[in-house]
Order: structure tokens, then sequence, then C-alpha cells
């Protein structure tokens, strides 16, 4: 089940890059990811404390975590992955994403006191050898500025730790809860960050591109997503953040489909490296046993 929901996360994580990508065609990026996370905030906090009323209020002591995750998940991460567009290619984001799972284990252990098995760690870095592959053409490409490397690695550095640091908080409030304070004190913040950054260029355009957009990015990965994403934390951090490794496949087939890229040898070659990586890892190998004792017993029924 866990393998199942692993997946599933990686395969809506990944299409959120494709539903801004059409996004982008009908305003600027820090416009569109603040419009997002104010939309999703204000859609959750309706549900959770109008129209349910059955979720808790965050408690005194809840307060602080709840700013620091919107800040670190929110505000830094998703908002420097967003502005960061404007200076690297897709496929060096991808590549960025990859560095996730070794931050987090490398925090994990410093901090959580997890231990970090031999079999995990080969099995990150033979997932991240396939995606430097499926990616190096970013770098001999004139996408690469080192303004844009700043900010992803900032983003990423900020995913990793949030992602630890709600480990570490515990907090006790349920995941929507969690998750609407976040989204919404992270897109607050993000309105000056926004203004500073956008008020000589940014557009909108009210299409169908941009509705289409905001809808996915809103309802689909802001919400459904980031509840399944604290779903897999609570279960293993370090697990979790591995699944990232699976992001870059699926968004490589979603962008072949919707937006009629290309995918090369490269990126075949990546697939089978990053699938290798998470079994060595543990990923899918402890899964795939249960599935096949699963399927015996069913086949020893006929």
């Amino acid at each position: 089940m866990k393998t199942v929901m692993g997946l599933f996360f990686t395969f809506l994580w990944s299409s959120a890059a494709i539903a801004t990508k059409f996004g982008l065609y009908s305003t600027t990026p820090m416009l569109l990811a603040t419009t997002r996370f104010l939309m999703a905030g204000l859609l959750l906090f309706l549900y959770v404390y109008l129209f349910n009323r059955k979720y808790p209020w965050p408690k005194l002591q809840d307060w602080f975590p709840l700013i620091i995750l919107g800040l670190l998940n929110t505000t830094l991460y998703l908002g420097a992955t967003f502005w960061a567009l404007n200076y690297v290619s897709a496929g060096l984001f991808n590549l960025f994403v990859t560095t996730n799972p070794f931050i987090v284990a490398i925090l994990s252990y410093l901090w959580l006191k997890r231990k970090v098995s031999l079999k995990e760690w080969l099995g990150m870095i033979v997932a991240a050898i396939g995606l430097l592959i499926a990616t190096w053409p970013s770098f001999t490409s004139n996408e690469v500025k080192g303004i844009g490397l700043l900010i992803l690695g900032l983003g990423m550095v900020s995913m990793s730790i949030g992602s630890v640091y709600y480990k570490k908080s515990n907090l006790s409030l349920p995941n929507i809860v969690i998750n609407t304070w976040q989204v919404l004190i992270g897109g607050v913040v993000l309105i000056p960050i926004t203004y500073i950054l956008e008020k000589d260029s940014y557009f909108i355009k009210m299409d169908y591109y941009l509705l289409g957009s905001l809808i996915w990015l809103v309802f689909i990965i802001s919400i459904a997503t980031m509840l399944l994403w604290f779903y897999l934390l609570k279960q293993d951090a370090v697990r979790a953040n591995n699944w990232l490794f699976m992001t870059p496949i699926f968004g490589y087939v979603l962008a072949a489909i919707f937006l009629n890229e290309s995918i090369t040898m490269n990126d075949l070659i990546a697939t089978l490296l990053v699938i290798t990586g998470l079994l060595l890892s543990g990923n899918l190998a402890i899964h795939s046993k249960k599935f096949l004792k699963l399927s015996n017993r069913k086949s020893n029924r006929f």
C-alpha cells in the first residue's frame, strides 16, 4: 500500500510542473505561485473552520511550528522554485529535486538520530547518477545562470529542512489543519515578495490556460497532494523523500503527452537507474515481496 501511495504522490507532484507551464502562458511565476497558495489556503480554511467545524484551532504552542513550516515549505521552497524558472531549465530543476533525499537523510541522521543504512545510501547514489545522466545537457546550455542555481538550491534545502522539521515537531494537529495554515501563512508572506520581484514585469490574462492551471495547482497539488505528502512523512521522512527520485521520470512522460516534448535515450537510461536505485534503497523491494506473496496465495486458490 505504501508503494502505491508513494508512486501516486510522485505522479501528482510531477504534474505540477506541467500545470505551471500552462499557467505561465498567462501570467508571471511569482504571481501564479502567490495566487495558487492564497486560493488553496482560503479554500482549506473555509472547509476546516466554517463548513466542517470539527477540526481544532491550533494551540498557542502550535503556532511557531506552523509559521516555520509555512515559511520553509511554501514561501521559501515553492516560491524559490517558481522564481528560479526564470533562470534555469526544467531539466536542471529535475536534477535539483534529487538532492532532497540526500539532505533529508543527513538531517535525519543529525537531528532525528535516524540511522541511514548502506543500502539506502547506495540506492540514492544510483538514482542520482541516473538523473544526472538525464539532465547533463542542461549544464552545457546557455540556460544555466548562477543566480538561478542559487535560488533553486535555496528552495531545495528549504524543503529538506521542512520535511525533517515536520517530523521533529510532532504536531498533534490533523494533517489538513497543518496544511491549511502552512499554505495560508506561506501565501501571505509571498505577497510583498511577489510585489518586490515582479512589480515592473507582471502580467495576467484571464483565459483557459490560467483557469485550468489554477484549478489543478490548488485542488490537486496544494491540497490533495500535500495531504498525501504529510502522510508519507509521518511514516518515514527519508523514505518519503526518496520517492522524489521518481518525480522527473513521471515528468518526462507527462511532458511528452501534454507538451509534445520528446523522450531521449538519456531519459530511458535515467528511468532504469532510478528504479534500480529505489529497489536498492528498499522502497520497492520490500513491498514487491509482499505483492509476490499475495499473488502466489491468490494463484494457489485456482
